[in-house]
């Protein structure tokens, strides 16, 4: 295993589509436990294969209930609404509004290309939904109610217990 770079907010990289995944390969295997090692290097709760320069349809996700591996994911069910401040590791130190559905069922492949189905309400549903968007090319910046605000000065009023009025 192996940090990757995370691609950073303006590499084109990060506009493009990925391809699918018809077999897992060694060399993917190999990336999937480097994505893994990176995303819990960064302190991030998901990370796409493009935000390490990979155009493959790839995301791992942990939001504290252990790793998700999601190969070729495709949401095939959305209810609900949530609203709250996202951020991304491709857009270090912002964060903004976004509004996502708070409920998804999202249906693909685990690492050893077996079919799985992950239901997620709430941060798990935020993460599965933001995820899948870079595999699209869809950076959460173009979802942003809004502005973007630096996410110290975000973490500042909730530590001071001021109301910033975002809910």
């Amino acid at each position: 295993m192996a940090l990757r770079q995370i691609r950073i907010y303006g590499d084109d990289i990060l506009t493009k589509k990925c391809r699918e995944v018809k077999e897992m390969t060694p060399r993917l295997k190999e990336l999937v436990a480097d994505m893994l090692e990176t995303m819990y290097e960064a302190e991030g709760v998901g990370l796409a294969a493009p935000q390490v320069g990979v155009l493959r349809r790839i995301v791992v996700i942990d939001v504290g209930d252990g790793p998700i591996v999601l190969v070729n994911p495709v949401i095939t069910e959305q209810d609900g609404e949530q609203e709250d401040m996202e951020g991304c590791l491709s857009v270090p130190g912002k964060v903004g509004k976004v509004t996502r559905p708070n409920h998804v069922i999202v249906e693909g492949f685990d690492a050893d290309m077996e079919p799985v189905r992950v239901e997620g309400e709430e941060l798990l549903a935020r993460a599965l939904c933001h995820e899948l968007d870079h595999l699209e090319g869809i950076m959460y910046t173009t979802k942003v109610e809004g502005e973007l605000y630096d996410s110290a000065s975000e973490e500042e009023e909730e530590d001071s217990g001021e109301d910033s009025g975002e809910e």
